[in-house]
């Protein structure tokens, strides 16, 4: 039976490469900043699980909290949140 840190590390790889994926191609873009906001948290995750508290600890507030809020903001200042982008 594998270990249960190999299996939370390759569950966390696989959301946080899955959701980057889905950020990238979404044409929805809240949906895409979300994508973007969950595969940032679960790779802060992996940074913690991996023993890197201060990685994990900038991934968490700069990439999941700073630049998703930001771009969340910049999209309803701009009124960009009825459209979707062409594919």
């Amino acid at each position: 039976m594998p270990d249960i840190d190999l299996l939370v590390i390759s569950a966390l790889g696989i959301v946080a490469v899955v959701m980057a994926a889905v950020a990238i191609l979404q044409t929805n873009l809240i949906r895409a900043i979300v994508a973007y906001a969950v595969s940032s948290a679960s790779l802060a995750a992996l940074f913690f699980v991996l023993s890197s508290p201060y990685a994990g600890a900038l991934e968490l507030t700069v990439g999941a909290g700073l630049v998703a809020v930001l771009f969340l903001v910049v999209l309803i200042l701009t009124g960009g949140e009825e459209e979707e982008v062409p594919a």
